[in-house]
């Protein structure tokens, strides 16, 4: 069963940037889906971004233009790089692999 663990989180202004990192604890098959979940208080989870393969990816539309993943497959490792945030972003942030979540890491947007 592969692990998840999350980094990259934290506090943050509205504007800025925060890129977070999510490691599997072994290999992936990069044609192999994995993505980007977050859950704010209150609020069910949503989808934030997928990628499959190096390049096939989907954004839910209120991070699209703004928040990018992409994936290392030498270091079975996605990332999502999160530009322009607002405080509306300000949530638990969820990897996901097909059956498999990590344990989450808190975005705090706010001034």
């Amino acid at each position: 069963q592969v692990q998840l663990v999350e980094s990259g989180g934290g506090l943050v202004q509205p504007g800025g940037s925060l890129r977070l990192s999510c490691a599997a604890s072994r290999r992936v098959s990069s044609f192999t889906v994995m993505g980007w979940y977050r859950q704010a208080p209150g609020k069910q989870r949503e989808l934030v971004a997928t990628i499959t393969g190096d390049t096939s990816t989907i954004y839910a539309d209120s991070v699209k233009g703004r928040f990018t993943i992409s994936r290392d497959n030498a270091k079975n490792t996605i990332y999502l790089q999160m530009n322009s945030l607002k405080p509306e972003d300000t949530a638990v942030y969820y990897c996901w692999f097909p059956s498999v979540w990590g344990q989450g890491t808190q975005v705090t947007v706010s001034s």
